[in-house]
């Protein structure tokens, strides 16, 4: 039987409140269906941040004030035969370049090399829920074989017939409304509103708010962004949270490790405006506000009055409101003539996550109290070997069936330990395998973890005379779910 993997010792000197090293789960994650390049989160996260912020009710001169640095666009000018409206608001986020607007060091220094494109990194509906209690986030992958409608090349005039392109090229040819045209085409889900944002909104937002705590169990290492980041817990401020949402060469997971890194990211980047006060604090708020919206493109109809009136609903939004998912992919390497290779969308899947953004439907189940909690490991990589540290007969045998029942594997021969004494539940460990050590102590609330060298693989449990019941745990794994759904409070740090 396969054992659970060992830790690598960490190289280099690890930056900002680093934990102890643990190892790494074994294998790295499948590759994604295709090359997405979901960039999703820096537009995400600083665009709900003017959402979030805007709860806090500071006033709304504030935000009229900073309304006119807002740019303007019409993305709905002259469409027809648009899909019918559901319930809820639904946005367009549109990430775009704009590296152009940093300076040559800073560029240098976070490794943004190349020359600037007029052309889109990400492109995500954000679903606002009718009663403002929940965010669904979507994102659409850039090279997604898409049919555009018939429209005018705004760069050399011409007239175009629909006909097939990568999504990302919709903005290249006709903007904000040939964009949002493609995208209703596609998804048959109404577009209220359209933001744009890019490199500098984000950077300059997580610098403002203080940085963003983030969390690692690896050494996540990536030559082409620069990302060095030891394991343990980090503060990330604007430079580093780019390179780290920006990293795709740290592991075989490639995109699909992004994307679970970019969720981790939102998640922390809400947790911290909603959590530390800063909402309340109007100078802070306002410096916030402005650093969202100096790099913001929006429709007309998006204003401070609308913004304040959604902020203000949304008063209570947390991690635990919000629900991320990549749109499913049926083929990759669809190749196509004249455009190349491009991603076909899962027709079954992605119309069943469409539909649940039109009729306003959470994209996942949320989970009930008794369900069971995440862990670092999967119980199934996890041997176990149970002692009963009390007088009472069969206490073992329970301890090593309830352990086995949640999918640990146990050696269903349980022992009793040399000391029938012990009051609090003990979970042994080598060093070696602390991760694997704090999945199953997660199992047993209330037990002591207690490192011991050179015990090797098989933890041990000592049942206490204080042990009442296993808890279930499953694998945090984010995105493995129906449809690659997770929510916010599913990817955060543990405590």
């Amino acid at each position: 039987m396969p054992t659970p993997p060992r830790s690598p010792r960490p190289r280099g000197t690890a930056r900002r409140r680093p934990r102890p090293p643990a190892e790494p789960s074994r294998g790295a994650a499948p590759p994604p269906a295709g090359r997405t390049r979901p960039r999703w989160t820096m537009r995400a996260a600083t665009t709900l941040s003017v959402v979030v912020l805007a709860a806090a009710g500071i006033g709304h001169a504030v935000m009229t004030s900073l309304d006119a640095e807002i740019d303007r666009v019409d993305p709905f000018r002259d469409m027809k035969n648009r899909p019918e409206a559901g319930h809820g608001m639904n946005v367009l986020l549109v990430g775009t370049d704009g590296r152009e607007k940093l300076d040559r060091a800073e560029r240098a220094k976070y490794h943004l090399g190349g020359a600037p494109c007029r052309c889109t990194d990400t492109i995500m509906i954000v679903h606002i829920s009718e009663d403002r209690k929940r965010a669904s986030v979507v994102s659409l992958p850039r090279d997604s074989y898409a049919m555009t409608p018939p429209h005018t090349d705004r760069v050399s005039g011409e007239k175009h017939r629909g006909h097939p392109v990568k999504l990302n090229a919709a903005y290249a040819e006709g903007g904000p409304e040939l964009t949002v045209r493609t995208v209703e085409k596609m998804t048959r889900v109404k577009i209220d509103h359209y933001l744009e944002v890019d490199f500098t909104s984000f950077m300059r937002t997580v610098d403002v708010v203080g940085g963003v705590e983030i969390c690692t169990d690896q050494h996540l290492k990536d030559s082409h962004t620069r990302l060095d980041l030891p394991p343990g817990r980090h503060t990330l401020e604007g430079g580093e949270a780019l390179q780290y949402v920006r990293a795709r060469h740290v592991d075989g997971a490639a995109d699909l490790g992004r994307v679970k890194r970019q969720q981790r990211f939102m998640a922390a980047l809400v947790h911290r405006v909603t959590s530390s006060g800063l909402l309340l604090n109007p100078i802070k708020f306002r410096d916030v506000t402005r650093a969202v919206l100096g790099s913001v493109r929006a429709d007309k109809g998006f204003g401070a009055d609308e913004m304040l009136a959604l902020g203000r609903a949304m008063r209570n939004f947390s991690p635990s409101s919000s629900e991320f998912t990549t749109v499913p992919i049926g083929r990759s390497g669809y190749a196509v003539k004249g455009v190349g290779s491009t991603l076909r969308w899962d027709p079954q899947k992605s119309e069943e996550i469409f539909e649940a953004l039109r009729r306003d439907r959470p994209l996942t189940v949320r989970r009930t109290p008794g369900a069971a909690v995440r862990v670092p490991v999967d119980p199934r990589q996890i041997r176990v070997q149970v002692a009963n540290g009390t007088p009472t007969a069969g206490l073992g045998r329970r301890v090593d069936a309830a352990l086995a029942s949640t999918g640990f594997r146990t050696t269903r021969t349980p022992v009793n330990a040399a000391d029938r004494r012990v009051q609090r539940t003990i979970v042994a460990y080598d060093p070696r395998w602390d991760r694997s050590a704090k999945s199953l102590a997660a199992a047993l609330p209330g037990s002591e973890l207690r490192a011991v060298k050179n015990q090797g693989a098989t933890l041990k449990v000592i049942a206490g005379t204080d042990f009442v019941k296993v808890r279930k745990v499953r694998a945090a794994d984010p995105g493995k779910g129906e449809f690659g759904v997770v929510r916010g409070d599913e990817v955060g740090c543990a405590p």
